[in-house]
């Protein structure tokens, strides 16, 4: 495609009538910025071109915060046209970057047109407004419980079931969109990565039937979803758009480039990452980005629970890339097989990368089978260590921890059965595992941990095990420091965890969530609903009493960890952790008389 062909298919040029075009076309000049650098610099010299993105990508940047993100096809460089002042943000090429670009004296020319200017001076406010909603640590503070249905620009487009690709290609161009929906029942769903990935890497032609190529039924969510659901689910499910309802009527379609706008560091823009990545390699500085993410969320009013889902489903996502460059690497699987992961991991609750905690389960062994998983396990932990996740000390990794589903099932039987103190302190977190890849199904553990409400000893064992931690309350019911803080994971976060794990193992419950598996419990009797509720609010505070502090850790280049001076809290917050610590010891107690713990040899 050449140049002019380009830029007349990306507003604002394409309200440009024919005459300007021959302007456009004089005017433009072809310039290349490598990563990293500098197009544009904050309080420096005022902007003398327009800029237009032809491949690679930009951000807007404040004091090092990105501040929004700008792809192919999108202007930049015109609010410092426009006022003749200096640039408001810092554009950095967030990658090799191809530009068009005018100087001022066409610019001026062409804001002669009333369409082309109009474009202009509303993306102005635009700018305007998000600058206004810069605070504290440079990161938009975007209000997540925004109904999703207010960023929809447009109604939804649609073509007939019976319509080709080309057909549905012509059109997505006439609207400038990447996607269509397709009539009938079910809904479905034709997007530009189809075309790409079905049609034209598949070698079909224009003429293949839009029903062979399209997803259906389409994935949508209400139109009232709270943001942070709509980002939530679309990292889940893996998806670039996502259609919105109302009154039982798809009313629009939001994609994950307006997500991006709307949060500088969303879990989607990251998500787009790791569905790039080529190699290990390419993950490096994934923590890093990750963080910024947390902290994005946290700043946007996220509950710790919600950011930890959101977390996890990245790093669920960061194994399935890495499994996926595994296979290609090493070939097909000689036998089904899953991928686990355990601890916080396992229970979507890691808002910051900890130590590893996984595992692998194949379908049967034989020498075939253990070469190639022991190098697939030594592949994915090694990447993992690449993008920031450290190995773990106790060695709970693959690269250990790897047995045919057999094998499993006669260990998770020891487990229940002969339970014995110290394995089950070591072992209880296998109780959290969640598969994030494989086809191998994993139902006969499942059945197996259901059943351990049948061994009475396995849940007093395992009872006693999740005492190990007490709450540092001392006899006048004051909360003790040690070592300059006080422990949020072993006073309150573990307790609770194992609590849960205990109560909802009690009652049949497969849950792996500590809120969830609360909620189970209460809603078969194990536990009161009042207590219940008590540890998920008191679960909520800490953890977000943690991410606080691990966050502010980090920002002063010190490594996060599980301790928060008391100096550093409010004194509600001194009030509101005395009182969580209050009630887990309480709990614990309660606990320990119902599984008579003291009665254990």
């Amino acid at each position: 495609m050449n140049p002019v062909e380009f830029v007349r298919e990306h507003a604002p040029f394409d309200l440009l009538p024919e005459e300007a075009l021959a302007l456009v076309q004089r005017g433009l000049e072809i310039t290349f910025y490598p990563g990293g650098s500098k197009v544009l610099e904050r309080s420096g010299p005022k902007s003398q071109h327009l800029y237009l993105i032809r491949k690679g990508g930009a951000r807007l940047e404040r004091d090092g915060q990105a501040i929004l993100h700008l792809e192919e096809g999108e202007v930049f460089g015109y609010p410092s046209l426009l006022s003749q002042d200096a640039p408001a943000f810092d554009v950095v090429a967030e990658e090799d970057l191809l530009v068009y670009r005018w100087p001022r004296e066409v610019f001026q020319k062409l804001m002669e047109y009333p369409a082309f200017a109009e474009f202009f001076t509303r993306g102005l406010a635009e700018r305007l407004r998000i600058s206004s909603r810069v605070e504290g640590l440079g990161v938009v503070n975007l209000d997540l419980a925004l109904p999703v249905g207010e960023l929809i620009s447009r109604p939804p487009v649609l073509v007939p079931r019976a319509s080709t690709v080309g057909e549905a290609a012509r059109v997505m161009q006439t609207h400038q969109i990447s996607s269509v929906l397709v009539e009938g029942e079910p809904l479905g769903i034709l997007t530009d990565r189809d075309l790409r990935n079905r049609v034209l890497a598949a070698g079909k032609g224009p003429d293949t039937p839009v029903a062979e190529i399209m997803s259906a039924p389409v994935k949508t969510l209400p139109a009232s979803t709270p943001l942070f659901e709509a980002l939530s689910y679309m990292v889940r499910q893996g998806i670039h758009h996502l259609p919105l309802e109302q009154d039982g009527q798809i009313i629009g379609l939001i994609t994950d480039t307006v997500l991006m706008r709307q949060q500088a560091k969303s879990p989607l823009y990251l998500l787009r990452r790791l569905e790039r990545t080529r190699n290990p390699g390419d993950l490096t500085g994934y923590g890093k980005e990750l963080t910024g993410v947390a902290e994005s969320l946290l700043l946007g009013g996220l509950g710790a629970s919600e950011i930890g889902r959101s977390v996890s489903s990245l790093n669920d996502q960061l194994v399935r890339t890495l499994l996926r460059l595994g296979e290609e690497r090493l070939g097909a699987p000689p036998t089904p097989y899953a991928w686990i992961v355990f601890g916080s991991e396992g229970r979507m609750e890691q808002a910051l990368l900890t130590d590893q905690d996984n595992a692998l389960i194949y379908q049967e062994e034989t020498p075939a089978t253990a070469a190639y998983f022991e190098q697939l396990a030594a592949f994915v932990v090694e990447g993992l260590i690449q993008a920031g996740f450290p190995p773990c000390p106790g060695g709970y990794m693959a690269t250990h921890w790897r047995k045919s589903l057999p094998e499993w099932e006669q260990l998770f039987r020891h487990w229940l059965e002969t339970p014995k103190p110290q394995e089950l302190l070591e072992a209880q977190i296998f109780f959290d595992f969640r598969a994030v890849y494989g086809e191998l199904s994993l139902e006969p553990l499942e059945r197996i941990v259901a059943g351990g409400a049948d061994q009475g000893i396995f849940l007093a064992q395992l009872a006693r095990a999740s005492l190990q931690f007490r709450p540092p309350i001392g006899f006048f019911r004051q909360i003790r420091e040690e070592d300059g803080g006080v422990d949020l994971k072993k006073g309150g976060i573990a307790p609770i965890v194992s609590l849960a794990r205990v109560y909802a193992l009690e009652a049949r419950s497969l849950a792996k969530g500590t809120v969830e598996r609360l909620q189970a419990a209460a809603r078969e009797h194990k536990l009161s609903p009042e207590g219940a509720e008590t540890l998920v609010e008191a679960f909520g505070f800490l953890m977000r009493l943690r991410l606080r502090e691990q966050l502010a850790s980090l920002r002063r280049g010190e490594p996060p960890g599980n301790k928060v001076p008391l100096e550093n809290l409010s004194p509600l917050e001194r009030r509101h952790l005395k009182e969580a610590f209050l009630q887990v010891r309480e709990m614990q107690e309660a606990m320990s008389q119902r599984f008579h713990t003291d009665r254990l040899g």
